[in-house]
């Protein structure tokens, strides 16, 4: 938009004081948090009560997001809007209408959803009988009636049928009235259904509450202030958008990744595949080009929805590094956020698949793609980034007991590459994610696992001047007959160092059976069989090193020393800091052998 464009806007918006906009600011955040919690205490599944898997948003009449839950995922929250805008798009071609008591059911990955199981509640808003916007809420169920129990780790699914339940707007209560001929399908075709439809039940209850809320805020200020303090303070996080932008230097910078695909197969077109991007600067705007990015694989379901998944990867990065809240304080989260940045993606490639391309096993990759958006702004934002991320994993466990199915989803955390002036984080989601780990206490409780080792991964991260952060090991063993299906990344690429720190360690897992077989695994493991007595071994992977490890403070290496984390030969060879035999800093020694670049 042009600052001409930009003036006249400004001039054809509704006055409204900056502190009654920020008040309604607050409190449009403060529902969609409250939408957030009620959901968590009122869900029947780990998944979201302790891992938070979940989201819940507002958005307006045309599809902009006003707010979002602040204490759950980027990756369910921010896809909202889009959810929002493919339900309307879609009820458009039917020529269907929503009322006062609908509820909308929607999952389409190919109009605004993140995949598949990341199944949305949508409930429109009416104040004086006209729509004035929608509360929604997204959660990742347990299950949604793919090929195989779960909805993680489906990784061989050759296309988006077989991915499980395709809900495309669908109203699931017209006009206040359960369509109860939807709740018989949903029951009848998924695995797990109590705890699935329970868990529906609760987003939709936690949406009309958002609802609720916004009505109320609406009637105390009037609908006309209500919009225009929705325009102040999105035009409000949109300049402070450009503003950062303007911050750099006009130019392009890109970086290239790679993915593991799928090791194990014979055709090369599903493995080792890249991901590139080009960010290129042109004053407060921003282009960021995902050409040259792999194809599609067109019967594997790691391909990434433009609209959901990579357009989040994207903005949260660029959100996260260039309006870091540590630095700028509180930044509102809306639509202006993302109006000064255009993605470009090639349709047909893994960022911008075409249907019927499966996605379900999106997760990974996303989160590697805003890695790659972080590795290009190294180029010309190097001390507001970090260095290469530990990407996470994700294992379906399932099996049948008394007759019923369970089902588990487990989020393995990675960890974050160092940073100017700190360590990266050990053992936590990372970028886009950010989900919590369930309790060992929780999923010893309610089923037949038994974790025996969580601990850090010692002695294996990215040396730097602040070195990458460690990753986890966590063993699960089954007490019963059961399956499993496994996503992941990073077995073969480890997390990039950067300005001279080191690469952070690849990430492995392997299946030790009790009859003695097993053994190693790829990163993506179709659902296998498992005997009572087996158990997963699952190794984290570590951040990479930020900076020169020799000008790494010798006090912090030696208590990572006495810390465990890495051992006195790992502190003489990637630091050249020397320790006596009683664990004391040799100084002369240290001094020595980094005047001699660490021999």
């Amino acid at each position: 938009m042009s600052q001409a464009s930009k003036d006249g806007a400004a001039r054809n918006a509704p006055a409204v004081d900056h502190v009654t906009a920020s008040v309604i600011q607050g409190a449009l955040e403060n529902i969609a948090v409250e939408m957030g919690y009620k959901l968590m205490r009122m869900s029947y599944s780990s998944i979201i009560r302790e891992s938070e898997d979940f989201g819940a948003a507002l958005v307006d009449a045309e599809g902009r997001g006003l707010a979002e839950s602040a204490q759950s995922t980027p990756l369910q929250s921010g896809p909202i809007p889009g959810y929002v805008r493919g339900m309307q798009r879609i009820l458009a071609e039917r020529g269907e209408t929503l009322r006062p008591g609908d509820v909308v059911m929607h999952n389409d990955a190919y109009a605004g959803a993140s995949h598949g199981p990341d199944v949305g509640f949508i409930v429109p808003v009416f104040h004086g009988g006209e729509l004035v916007a929608f509360a929604a809420t997204t959660a990742h169920h347990l299950d949604i009636g793919a090929l195989t129990p779960g909805s993680c780790g489906i990784v061989d699914a050759i296309d988006a049928y077989a991915e499980g339940l395709q809900f495309k707007a669908i109203k699931v209560y017209d006009g206040g009235e359960a369509v109860e001929p939807v709740w018989h399908i949903l029951r009848d075709n998924i695995r797990v259904s109590d705890l699935v439809v329970g868990d529906m039940q609760a987003q939709i209850a936690a949406a009309r509450i958002g609802a609720e809320r916004l009505v109320e805020l609406i009637d105390r200020y009037g609908r006309e202030t209500f919009r225009a303090a929705c325009d102040n303070v999105m035009s409000h996080a949109e300049r402070l958008m450009r503003q950062a932008i303007a911050k750099l230097p006009d130019g392009t910078y890109a970086a290239t990744t790679y993915i593991d695909g799928y090791l194990d197969d014979p055709e090369p077109s599903r493995r080792d595949l890249p991901l590139c991007v080009a960010i290129t600067v042109d004053g407060d705007e921003m282009v960021v080009d995902l050409t040259g990015t792999a194809a599609q694989v067109p019967d594997r379901p790691i391909n990434m929805p433009l609209e959901g998944t990579v357009d989040i990867a994207i903005w949260l990065t660029i959100r996260s590094v260039l309006l870091d809240t540590a630095v700028h304080g509180h930044i509102p989260v809306n639509d202006g956020l993302v109006r000064p940045i255009r993605i470009v993606a090639p349709e047909g490639c893994l960022a911008n698949p075409t249907f019927p391309a499966p996605t379900i096993a999106r997760f990974c990759p996303g989160n590697q793609l805003a890695d790659t958006v972080m590795k290009a702004l190294a180029e010309v934002a190097p001390g507001q980034v970090s260095a290469g991320i530990g990407n996470l994993r994700v294992i379906a466990f399932s099996g049948i007991r008394d007759s019923e199915h369970w089902v588990h989803m487990e989020i393995f955390e990675g960890s974050y590459g160092g940073r100017d002036g700190k360590d990266g984080m050990d053992a936590v989601d990372t970028l886009y994610a950010n989900t919590r780990n369930n309790p060992i206490e929780d999923i010893e409780s309610h089923l037949p696992l038994r974790v025996d080792r969580y601990e850090l991964r010692e002695d294996v991260c990215g040396a730097g001047q602040w070195r990458g952060g460690l990753g986890s090991v966590r063993e699960f063993v089954y007490l019963s007959d059961g399956g499993a299906s496994i996503e992941g990344e990073g077995h073969r690429y480890a997390p990039w160092g950067f300005d001279g720190g080191t690469d952070g360690g690849a990430a492995g897992l392997r299946l030790d059976r009790a009859d003695g077989n097993g053994g190693e695994l790829p990163s993506k493991v179709p659902h296998t069989p498992v005997r009572a007595g087996d158990r997963f071994v699952c190794v984290g992977p570590a951040g990479g090193g930020y900076g020169d490890p020799l000008k790494r403070d010798p006090a912090q290496v030696q208590a990572d020393v006495e810390d465990g984390l890495i051992s006195p030969e790992t502190a003489a060879r990637d630091y050249g800091v020397v320790l006596t035999e009683e664990g004391g800093l040799d100084e002369a020694a240290t001094a020595e052998r980094r005047a001699n670049g660490g021999e």
